[in-house]
Parts: C-alpha cells; structure tokens; sequence
C-alpha cells in the first residue's frame, strides 16, 4: 500500500514539474475592435423617392407663405413663372449639365421638376389662385433622364398645390384667368434665364400690360425665412468642414488643384449637391489675383494660401475665404497683415445690427484699416490694398438678389470680407465669413472654420 503511494507521489512531482517547464500558453486574440461608425454627412436628409432631383422634401408651408406675401405685394393681376428646362449634354457644357433649377420657380415652389409653369392669379379674397402645370410623363425618357413629377394626386400631395393640371391646358387657362383679374397685370420674369422662353417672349409682344416679376421677388429673396436659413447653415457647415480638410491636407509642394481636390471631396462627403461657384485655391503670387480659380500652381514653403470656396445645398450657397500657409506657420510678416485683416472685419461685425447700410460697413472697416494701419504698408494705409468691397448679399446666389442701399434687417445674409493684397511681396490675405443679421446685432454663421492665427496654426500642427 505504502509503495503504490509512493508511486503516485512521484508521479504527481513529475508532472507538476514538466508543467513547470513548458512555455506558458498564450494569451486568447483579442476580440477585433467593433468598426467605427462614419459620422452622418452634415447635409443628410430623407429622400422623397416620389420628387425629382435630389428628392428633397418641400416645405410645403414656407412656400405657400411666400406665394401669398407676393400676391399681397402685387394686389391684382396674374404671375407666371417657368421652370428650369432640362440640360442639352449634346450641345451644352458636359461637365456642367446637371439639372439646376431656376431661382424664381423654386423660391415659390422648392420643387426641382424640370419645364413646368407656376400661376398664381391675385387678387381674390381667399388669397391667390395657385396652379401648377406638368408636363406629361414619359417613362422611356425617364429610364435616360430619372424620374419626373406627374399630373397626378402625388404632384398635389407634395408640392402643396391643390390644383396641378399639365402644361398644354396653360394657355387656355392663363386667358381665362386674365379676363377674369380685370385686365390686371400680367407679371413674368423678365432676365437672362426666360430670354429664350418663346411663350414670355409671345406674352411679352402680344400687347399686354406685361411687367417684369423679377425685382419683386428679388426684393422679397434678400430678407431669409427660416426654411431658407436652415438650408444656408447647411451650406456654410459643409463648407467649413471642407476648409478644416484644406487646411489639414496642405503641404509644401502640393499643386493647387490636389488642396482644392481635398476642399471639394469634403463638401461632396457632406452631401453637398454641387459647389456654389469655382473655388479659389491661390498659394504665393496668386494670392493677390481676387477670382484666380486656375488652381494650377505648385505650392512653395513660405506660400500663404488663399482659399475662396463655398458648397450649395438646398439650392442655397456659401461663401467663405480663408487664408493659411502652406507650412502650416505664419512669418512675423504674414501674421501682421493677417492680424490687421481679421481685426478689420471683427470692427466690421461689430457695427452690424439693423439699420445700418453695407455702404456704412464698408466705411467702418476701411476707417478701422487705414488707422491701424501703421508702417505695414508702407507710407499708405493698408486700405489702399484693400481693392474690392466689404460685403455682398448671399442666398441662392453667391451675389445674391437685392438693392445694396436697404438698410439691414433681421433674416438678411452677407458676407464680410475685408483684404490686404501686394502684390510686389506675393502676399494676399482675405477673411470672408457669411454673417445673419439678428434683432439685435449679427451672428457669425460660418464660425466652424478656424480663422485666427493661432487656430489655424494649432489645427496644420496637428497634421
């Protein structure tokens, strides 16, 4: 008994102690990391499968609130307003040919159809007679062109619109009307946009008292509603997130076009629908040229870079400049412009407020420049190289509708943008920020893209 113990006894030792020898065994793999979800596009929305274009939603009661105000303006008589007509890729620019519509009809309508026609008939107590005219579907074409609205319930549904008759009913229905105003006006938009448009161009020489729609609503489009405000911060949020990718991107010896390439494929990630005109990328010498879009340039050390971009969203733009070097580090020399600039445009903002002009603004900062101004510039102020205008009105355009002598009001847009360029240095500096006018001031609107020195320097530091 004792010696079977024994057996076990040694056995045991044995094994403890070739487990003892042996490596220890590894440790179990770490489960993967769960994948990151991608931040949502700061211009993503829920499509409508059953609209045109890009299938944004209407804002159904924005734009029946609009119609009614300009039926208000113009008490009697009749409008017509044309749709965008669709792009000729055979004849017209390729690289530009997508759909685009036509400021006047979507202020009214939000709608993106193409070759339809709005009527409103004013002048009646319960308010305007609005009446939208479709062209007729055709679903071969559309397997080519995408979807298009039809004269149908859904047309009514979405657009708002009771009634929605198609387009060849127009002319019959437009006589009716008219006789039924009274012989009131007749009221069309009268601009490049409707110059080819044979049935305006009919009504316009048929005898009629026929008057251009265009500075009336033009009028109405510089004030913003809310929908119209929610869609330009849209815009200018895209844009800013394009300007921080410039600048996070920018190197020594890149070209031109690859920092403009990063600027746009940010807008385009964030759902931009298109940019809101040609981006600016001037590095050195380019700086100084104010609409320089060439973007061809191999950037040098030393560069500062000019970048003038804005996205479009909801057919709404921004517009926003900022100004970085290229090493991402100001020189003692490039700082003090820049500073100059940016306290300008701050002296600038603070005298908006209700009220005041963009003539007055433009006073402010240029009196805020040349006093500050010291030996930077030489003998002269600095002012003198500030060559263009302070401000320009923004909204569906980048210089957007409406009468530069209006005192601001709550809902207007604009820009701020002093500048300093000389050209003999290859030095040029612009701060430009979209800016909304409040009840009691002014709000920074394109605030998200760095713009003080310091910011910018933290931000390419990081690179």
């Amino acid at each position: 008994m004792r010696s079977a113990l024994g057996v076990v006894f040694i056995a045991a030792l044995a094994s403890i102690a070739a487990a003892q020898a042996r490596p220890p065994a590894p440790p179990a793999p770490a489960a993967p990391p769960a994948p990151s979800t991608p931040a949502a596009p700061i211009g993503a929305w829920t499509p409508v499968p059953e609209l045109p274009g890009m299938g944004r939603p209407v804002d159904t009661a924005s734009v029946a609130t609009r119609r009614r105000a300009l039926a208000a303006r113009i008490g009697r008589g009749v409008i017509l307003v044309p749709a965008g007509h669709e792009r000729d890729i055979e004849r017209e620019v390729i690289q530009d040919n997508d759909f685009r519509q036509n400021n006047t009809f979507f202020y009214l309508t939000e709608l993106e159809t193409q070759d339809a026609w709005l009527l409103l008939a004013a002048g009646d107590r319960g308010g305007p007679e609005t009446i939208l005219f479709l062209p007729p579907r055709n679903p071969a074409q559309e397997r080519w062109t995408g979807l298009r609205l039809g004269v149908d319930s859904t047309a009514t549904r979405l657009s708002g619109i009771a009634r929605v008759l198609p387009v060849d009913s127009l002319d019959a229905v437009l006589g009716s009307l008219a006789f039924r105003a009274g012989g009131g006006p007749l009221y069309v938009p009268l601009d490049a946009t409707t110059r080819e448009e044979s049935r305006v161009k009919d009504l316009a020489f048929a005898g009629r008292d026929v008057r251009n729609l265009r500075p009336i609503v033009d009028s109405m489009r510089l004030v913003k509603d809310a929908d119209e405000i929610a869609r330009m911060r849209k815009a200018i949020d895209i844009s800013a997130a394009g300007h921080v990718a410039a600048m996070q991107a920018a190197r020594p010896g890149m070209w031109e076009y690859e920092i403009e390439a990063v600027l746009e494929g940010a807008f385009r990630r964030n759902g931009a629908d298109r940019v809101g005109y040609p981006s600016i990328v001037g590095s050195g010498p380019h700086s100084t040229t104010l609409h320089y879009d060439v973007n061809r340039r191999q950037t040098k050390d030393g560069d500062l870079v000019v970048v003038d971009a804005g996205a479009e969203w909801g057919q709404y733009t921004a517009d926003v400049t900022r100004t970085f070097p290229v090493n991402g580090k100001f020189t003692a020399r490039q700082k003090a412009i820049y500073d100059l600039v940016l306290a300008t445009q701050q002296a600038a903002f603070d005298s908006t407020r209700p009220g005041t002009t963009v003539a007055r603004l433009n006073r402010v900062a240029r009196d805020y420049m040349r006093a500050h101004s010291g030996t930077l510039c030489g003998d002269e102020g600095c002012d003198a190289y500030f060559i263009h205008g302070l401000s320009h009105w923004l909204g569906m355009d980048v210089h957007d509708v409406g009468d530069y002598t209006t005192p601001l009001r709550p809902g207007i847009v604009l820009t701020i943008e002093p500048g300093i360029y000389l050209p003999q240095e290859g030095l040029g500096v612009r701060i430009e920020d979209d800016v909304l006018v409040t009840a009691t001031g002014a709000e920074w609107l394109s605030a998200k893209a760095p713009k003080t020195t310091v910011e910018i320097e933290r931000l390419m530091g990081r690179r």
